[in-house]
């Protein structure tokens, strides 16, 4: 894990730990507001507080569950990209056939190259934004082997490449292009924003619901709080794999392993 992967973890982490403080001060607050509305007005203080928390409750149930259903579909979106740019490269390095022996020894060597970086830019992705621009290593070792290809597909000797190689060439980049596109695929933040604030809601509401002078229920109290920040802190990972702790490496380890059959 490099300093940008843990700088994004220890963020995440802090935005959970910000969230469940936050839930048990306000929990504590209504807690306390509903014991002094209790001693002002009596059992008239509650009359009404269960409509209340059912329909804030529910708007955070729909939004936890609205951002983690989608978070899981692009992760596993993410995970079916990588797979299919694994397959786009062995078909591509397949064509390679098709070439006469100097320039498909050639190509084989910008192959290798580009599927270097496109790994080494997998696992060290750089910051959040950084990880939105293909690196520059990538870039280079793409404008390589494309040129490579055009020159020996349009070699007196290259027809049936032209016709084949240079297709799953492109495929192969559109392919990758659509995985850098798909780290821009997010929720909008007022998605975020509206999460914490319906948490912190419902935490000031189940204080008031539990509101006793005699005792407090610490396991009501810290688990509410902890299971949301919990099921916050994932879905933020979920959302960006390639910088936190939950990652798409399983996949990413299928083009390693591509790569060390391009002998």
């Amino acid at each position: 894990m490099n300093a940008q992967q843990l700088a994004f973890v220890l963020l995440a982490v802090g935005l959970a730990l910000s969230l469940l403080l936050g839930m048990l001060l306000f929990l504590e607050i209504g807690r306390r507001f509903g014991i002094r509305q209790v001693e002002r007005h009596g059992t008239d203080a509650r009359v009404g507080v269960g409509v209340v928390d059912g329909a804030v409750y529910g708007l955070l149930a729909l939004l936890i569950g609205f951002s983690f259903s989608g978070a899981a579909n692009r992760f596993d979106s993410r995970r079916a990209i990588v797979a299919r740019e694994v397959n786009a490269i062995g078909s591509a390095w397949q064509f390679l056939d098709l070439l006469p022996e100097e320039p498909r020894v050639a190509l084989h060597d910008g192959f290798r190259r580009y599927l270097d970086a496109l790994i080494a830019s997998y696992a060290n992705p750089g910051s959040s934004s950084s990880a939105l621009l293909e690196p520059a290593s990538v870039t280079r070792a793409q404008s390589d082997l494309w040129a490579r290809a055009v020159a020996a597909s349009t070699a007196p000797t290259g027809e049936r490449a032209r016709i084949l190689l240079l297709p799953a060439i492109n495929d192969m980049f559109s392919v990758v292009e659509e995985e850098r596109l798909a780290r821009r695929i997010h929720p909008p933040t007022v998605i975020f924003i509206m999460l914490g604030i319906t948490a912190l809601a419902s935490a000031l509401f189940a204080g008031y619901g539990v509101a006793s002078k005699s005792t407090r229920n610490w396991i009501y109290t810290i688990g509410i709080a902890a299971t949301v920040s919990m099921a916050t802190y994932v879905i933020v990972e979920l959302e960006y794999p390639r910088l936190g702790m939950i990652r798409v490496s399983d996949m990413d380890r299928a083009l390693a392993e591509l790569r060390a059959t391009m002998k």
